[in-house]
């Protein structure tokens, strides 16, 4: 055989042997991948069958079983209706729940147990309820888990304890959730209604403050977005001397600099081009002194001269 044939028959063995090993590695490969894609055991919990909203009684009915993979199965989920609601004892919501939502141990009351607000309150934080009026309660437009600041109105008490009289009014708190609008902790109609009493969500020092502001004064609700980046960074305290409206103290906060800020800088006068004109004669008299004399001083345009004149100065 020829040298270039035996080369060529070399060179085609050696790729073949490569192919075939190629081969092999892919096909071993992918029979682990399909060894390993076992199906996973399921197991059954119970799930929302309807939406379920703050205070709602969690009945049969309200309730469907669906398969759910083990390996991810949320803590706190229920298997069987005996265990969601044992020998009939009832369950509530305490937040809302959607379709097809796991019925979690944490999302509900305990067996036998009333919706509570307390369940609802983030760690450290205590609920504290206050006395509001139509106007103080921004008639009623106020619903729960919106956020307000507190208002104190009060009398100032001096250094010896005695009030002294005329009536200020402080910012007590800022960006504070409301829990619920007299005994509505839901509000969803919507609609306005006009309660005598709020309750707040507080830390114990905020809680403290509420309590001591009352005894002092009048509470008052102002309606606000929520976020820290809309506190007010410094508070002013407002009295009788500034009822009133100020160009500079009634803008936004966006806007010019609140009550008792420095007047902004005058603005430049403004010039307007008109047609010559006479200038006309001014008359300029001199001081309560010179009434007395007999000389008077007129200027036309630029040009000023004085003039004598008799009988006046006697």
């Amino acid at each position: 055989m020829k040298r270039q044939t035996l080369i060529a028959l070399g060179v085609a063995v050696i790729l073949g042997l490569i192919a075939v090993l190629l081969a092999n590695t892919y096909l071993t490969g992918r029979e682990k991948q399909l060894g390993s894609n076992e199906p996973q055991a399921l197991v059954r919990i119970a799930v929302a069958a309807m939406p379920l909203t703050y205070g709602a009684d969690i009945t049969p009915d309200k309730v469907k079983f669906v398969q759910y993979p083990a390996a991810s199965l949320p803590p706190g989920s229920f298997r069987s209706m005996a265990q969601l609601l044992p020998q009939g004892k009832r369950r509530v919501a305490l937040r809302t729940i959607q379709v097809n939502q796991p019925l979690l141990a944490a999302d509900l009351t305990g067996e036998g147990q009333n919706a509570s607000i307390a369940a609802l309150l983030p760690d450290g934080m205590r609920a504290a309820t206050v006395r509001i009026n139509a106007v103080s309660g921004v008639a009623g437009f106020i619903k729960a888990n919106d956020t307000v600041d507190v208002l104190i109105t009060r009398q100032p008490i001096g250094p010896d304890g005695a009030s002294q009289g005329r009536s200020v009014t402080d910012v007590l708190l800022q960006n504070t959730r409301v829990i619920a609008m007299g005994g509505d902790a839901v509000g969803a109609d919507g609609k306005p209604k006009v309660t005598s009493t709020v309750t707040l969500e507080l830390t114990p020092l905020d809680a403290q403050k509420v309590a001591l502001g009352q005894e002092l004064g009048d509470l008052s609700l102002v309606l606000r977005k929520p976020g820290e980046e809309q506190n007010i960074p410094k508070v002013e305290t407002v009295s009788l001397d500034d009822l009133r409206y100020s160009y500079y103290g009634s803008k936004p906060p966006s806007g010019a600099p609140g009550v008792g800020a420095a007047p902004a800088a005058p603005r430049p006068p403004v010039l307007r081009a008109s047609q010559p004109r006479r200038q006309p004669v001014v008359v300029r008299r001199a001081a309560e002194a010179a009434k007395q004399t007999s000389t008077i001083s007129i200027t036309r345009g630029t040009d000023t001269r004085d003039y004598e004149v008799g009988g006046y100065a006697q």
